[in-house]
């Protein structure tokens, strides 16, 4: 999805808030560098279309996005045998993960899907720009705006119930880690190791050809 969230672009992030502490969202201690890397840009991104569950490809800009990435992520490690990829099974991260490991000289499609790993889905409001959705459903549109972590689009789910499903595949990381995924993803992943409180995660920017290094409890763009 495009940032559409009244986004807060951050080079660094801020020490958590108390929120994060609520009960079911103590955060997460990972043993292991993680390297998150949002899908390049799709035609619906462009437009400022909500994605979603939508299984939306590429456009050109994103795959030169998914050929940044993996230059960045070549300046980071050394060697590629140590490092586990997974992506979300959707098309547009797929591809993504596939230019990058051929950019790294490794078989494309030599990494895991999840299933878990897809995109916070809108429901309703799939397909429809903030714009259009905010004219058509003012009052719910209000209502996200107010508590955009735990609003519920119809149909949908919240950046909360994104979470939940998150945690387990963050508590099984057992090694580095390449994982290509979607903007909502990587904030609720923000929230889960308590960069960010979660009222704060889900207005974070997520960039496209950039890669959020999550490493002892802190996240950076590399």
């Amino acid at each position: 999805m495009a940032a559409a969230h009244g986004p807060i672009t951050l080079s660094r992030f801020d020490a958590a808030m108390p929120s994060v502490h609520e009960p079911g969202m103590i955060p997460l201690t990972l043993s292991h560098r993680l390297f998150l890397v949002r899908h390049g840009e799709t035609d619906w991104n462009r437009e400022g279309r909500l994605q979603g569950g939508q299984d939306i490809p590429l456009n050109d800009l994103g795959r030169e996005q998914a050929v940044e990435a993996a230059g960045r992520l070549r300046n980071l490690v050394n060697g590629y045998d140590g490092l586990d990829f997974i992506a979300s099974p959707m098309q547009r991260a797929c591809e993504t993960m596939e230019i990058l490991r051929r950019q790294l000289g490794l078989l494309a499609k030599d990494y895991r899907r999840d299933e878990r790993l897809k995109e916070l889905t809108f429901g309703e409001w799939e397909g429809f720009t903030w714009r259009e959705v905010r004219k058509a459903e003012r009052e719910l549109a209000l209502m996200r705006e107010r508590d955009k972590w735990s609003f519920v689009p119809p149909g949908g789910e919240s950046y909360k119930m994104l979470a939940e499903r998150l945690r387990p595949v963050l508590e099984g990381l057992v090694r580095e880690t390449v994982l290509v995924s979607h903007g909502g993803v990587a904030r609720a992943v923000l929230a889960l190791v308590g960069e960010v409180s979660p009222g704060e995660a889900a207005m974070v920017d997520i960039w496209q050809g950039k890669i959020l290094m999550i490493d002892a409890g802190k996240a950076s763009w590399v």
